[in-house]
């Protein structure tokens, strides 16, 4: 039984296979830097590395097209640091953080359609499922006095 964290990572079933490849995509992130354009580095990320593709993540569509467009340059750049790189798969990936929250603005209804949707409500059947959601559409929504 392993005593020390270092004993675990040491072990057979440790986690030192998902060291090493967490190392290999610090190093291979660091080498996508240097090759690819600053304007587009700084607009991506390397993802993945898995059976000697790299996979990037564009910040948006456009970016992903340059990169796709750079895919040969940046395997053979790649090939020549040492990597046994196959290809380059670019995907579109935005980070919900750059994406603006939306905000839900609260629109009660007025009196005259509370009426109108609770007289609709009435007119329908009683196990319908249109009169089931009116009647809980006119019991959550807010109202204008």
């Amino acid at each position: 039984m392993p005593n020390t964290l270092d004993d675990y990572l040491d072990t057979p079933d440790g986690a030192t296979k998902v060291i090493a490849h967490a190392r290999l995509l610090m190093k291979l992130a660091h080498l996508y830097q240097q090759l690819a354009p600053a304007h587009l580095a700084q607009s991506s990320s390397l993802a993945n590395y898995k059976s000697g593709t790299i996979v990037i993540h564009a910040n948006s569509g456009a970016v992903a097209a340059k990169l796709r467009q750079l895919a040969p340059t940046l395997t053979a750049g790649f090939i020549k640091k040492g990597i046994e790189c196959n290809g380059v798969q670019v995907k579109v990936h935005t980070a919900l953080t750059d994406r603006p929250l939306d905000t839900c603005t609260l629109k009660p209804l007025s009196a005259a359609t509370s009426r109108t949707l609770d007289s609709l409500r009435e007119t329908l059947p009683g196990d319908s499922p249109l009169r089931t959601a009116l009647a809980h559409l006119l019991d959550r929504a807010a109202k204008k006095e």
